[in-house]
């Protein structure tokens, strides 16, 4: 029994100093009652945890980067991809570690890493403690964690989260937005370098993932790897706007599927020239003003993240 005591000492006195920043309105949690339980959860497996609850993109990066400020070498992200690739942002690079909690609609980095849904869960994978290194992406400096894009993608998250905001599901109004934005869609004109090679194309959508997306049968939309150091560029040529519809809901929620009419590659780095000097861009939902051209590259296990060992 003694033993068992100094064990749980010794584990207390070695574990890292953790801090959490939390989307105060991801996953319905938005009453006091709410965060003072998931509060408690997360002190109950980190002692001395600080918890922040935070709202929007600047406020989450402020306290996550306060909490690196204090010396917390474990900094736990909850809410939905742009949280996550937010507090990922100031993580990656440093000595400190990621936490994920999922708490949006997708989590579709959560999934990647295999990280359960369940907040209970979720937190307790934290505590196992097993650290594991991926690689983000970065454009003109800003990093990703999922994906980016330009063409029509900035201007259809723009309109779904209006629709949001006004009360449509985040699925019905991606429909709705993509639809819309494909009425009155025009062509981008686009040369890619990647790795050497040039692509010249004219197209209403560009896409660029962190590591290679599957895009067939019931793993469409997921990554099997985060570690590959590679970008995976896709292309779709001119086309019609049904099928662009199709395309461009899929790619929003992360289900698009190669063809004949796509062109597909993975490089470490790219260079986009969009025949404009500004341009919006998306990256893991969040749209962003940029200067072209666009210079993504790879930064290979760049992000220390707190997930289960991926199975062999």
């Amino acid at each position: 029994m003694q033993r068992i005591i100094c064990l749980m000492k010794i584990r207390t006195k070695t574990r890292r100093p953790a801090a959490a920043v939390v989307n105060k309105t991801a996953g319905g949690m938005v009453s006091d009652e709410s965060h003072r339980e998931l509060s408690d959860m997360i002190r109950g497996a980190f002692a001395g945890a600080s918890v922040v609850f935070a709202g929007s993109g600047s406020e989450i990066v402020q306290a996550a980067e306060h909490a690196l400020g204090q010396g917390s070498t474990l900094i736990i992200a909850g809410g939905g991809d742009g949280t996550i690739s937010a507090v990922a942002s100031v993580v990656a690079g440093k000595q400190a570690v990621l936490g994920v909690l999922p708490m949006g609609t997708l989590n579709h980095f959560a999934k990647d890493l295999g990280i359960p849904a369940d907040l209970p869960a979720a937190v307790r994978a934290l505590a196992a403690g097993h650290e594991r290194k991926v690689d983000v992406g970065e454009v003109n400096g800003r990093v990703f964690i999922n994906n980016s894009g330009l063409g029509l993608y900035p201007a259809i998250v723009r309109m779904r989260e209006k629709r949001q905001e006004r009360g449509a599901s985040k699925p019905r109004a991606a429909a709705a937005a993509a639809f819309r934005a494909l009425v009155h869609y025009r062509l981008l004109s686009v040369r890619v370098i990647a790795d050497g090679q040039e692509i010249i194309r004219k197209t209403p959508i560009v896409f660029v993932g962190n590591n290679r997306y599957s895009m067939e049968g019931l793993n469409a939309g997921t990554r099997v790897r985060l570690d590959t150091g590679k970008l995976s560029l896709v292309i779709p040529r001119a086309s019609g706007r049904l099928r662009l519809f199709w395309f461009s809901l899929r790619a929003l929620v992360g289900r698009d599927r190669p063809g004949h009419d796509l062109d597909i590659l993975s490089a470490q780095e790219l260079l986009i020239g969009a025949g404009h000097r500004i341009v919006q861009v998306t990256l893991d939902g969040e749209v962003a003003t940029m200067n072209a051209p666009l210079r993504y590259r790879v930064r290979p296990g760049a992000l220390r993240v707190m997930a289960p060992m991926p199975e062999q």
